[in-house]
């Protein structure tokens, strides 16, 4: 049995990337080894960091894998700097796979550029030329080719779910690992992945549900506590994750969202009480009168008291 190289990154997710690459080669009955070239730090809300593995390390993990097993394929995916895509294009050089499968990764699920802009000139005059295949997303076609043609291009719409396209690419390295043509490759990983994509379940996102406790949170607490890391606390998740979630949900971070909430509480005391305005700064854990007019006036454009003689 032949087996497949899989150059490409991270994804703590198992989505795509190198995860995914293993589990689609290894339950299609492949043998799946790996060189990694970026370690990311990233959930279902997207990714938050990038960590580049150094180009030597890239070179070496190549070197001792073709050194001992000769893998027959090479299937590539993340390279973001110069100095891992030159040592790619070296080793495909020198060790000349059978076939090379290139699933540019240039753009993540949300949108962000993922590489560095520079790289796609030097990815269409080195690697491109080495490739099989090349697998693109449509709108990214234009930016990956440029000017140039190539042999092979697989184009792919919009993807259903994400690492589609990471699924098509490591099942079209397996089947040409395995003897079959190029278009039998193609269609019969695209028939897997579209199968794979109609009952596959993506690592579980809690978001929708921790959105709803936090607003429970603030609505209990409000008064006693404006700080965002107590929220994250009582809720067993970071100040960080708990900002992805309320960004991507309502678009407003932690901090805007128990403000709204304390604004609201204390516009709905001054309408509805007879309560003077120390009471009602003293209620809501103000330390000081001044600092609740300055809080209000932040929010309200005016002070709490031209607000009560406004509404009177």
């Amino acid at each position: 049995m032949n087996t497949i190289l899989t150059i490409t990154g991270s994804d703590s997710t198992g989505g795509s990337g190198l995860q995914a690459d293993i589990r689609t080669i290894t339950e299609l009955g492949g043998i799946a080894t790996s060189a990694v070239t970026c370690i990311t730090i990233q959930n279902t809300l997207g990714i938050q960091e990038f960590h580049d593995i150094p180009a030597s390390v890239v070179e070496a993990q190549i070197e001792a894998i073709v050194n001992d097993v000769e893998p027959s394929t090479v299937k590539i995916g993340m390279i973001r700097n110069a100095a891992i895509l030159s040592v790619v294009v070296t080793a495909l050089r020198k060790y000349n796979p059978h076939h090379v499968v290139y699933d540019p990764v240039v753009f993540s699920s949300n949108g962000d550029m993922l590489m560095e802009s520079h790289l796609l000139a030097l990815i269409r005059g080195q690697l491109l030329p080495l490739c099989d295949l090349v697998i693109m997303r449509r709108n990214e076609a234009a930016m990956i080719l440029g000017n140039k043609e190539h042999k092979q291009i697989l184009l792919l719409d919009e993807e259903p779910s994400h690492g589609f396209g990471n699924t098509i690419s490591a099942a079209i390295a397996f089947y040409l690992s395995q003897g079959d043509e190029l278009k039998e490759a193609k269609q019969k990983a695209m028939d897997y992945a579209r199968a794979m994509a109609s009952h596959s379940e993506h690592a579980g996102s809690r978001s929708k549900e921790l959105y709803h406790d936090f607003l429970q949170a603030v609505a209990a607490y409000h008064k006693q506590r404006s700080d965002v890391a107590f929220y994250a606390d009582y809720l067993n998740v970071s100040s960080r994750y708990l900002s992805q979630v309320t960004a991507r949900i309502a678009s407003q971070s932690p901090k805007s969202l128990i403000e709204q909430q304390l604004i609201e509480g204390i516009e709905r005391d001054i309408r509805t009480t007879a309560a003077t305005l120390q009471e009602i700064a003293y209620d809501y854990g103000f330390s000081s009168q001044a600092h609740f007019t300055k809080f209000f006036k932040r929010l309200k454009g005016m002070a709490p008291s031209d607000y009560r003689k406004h509404i009177s």
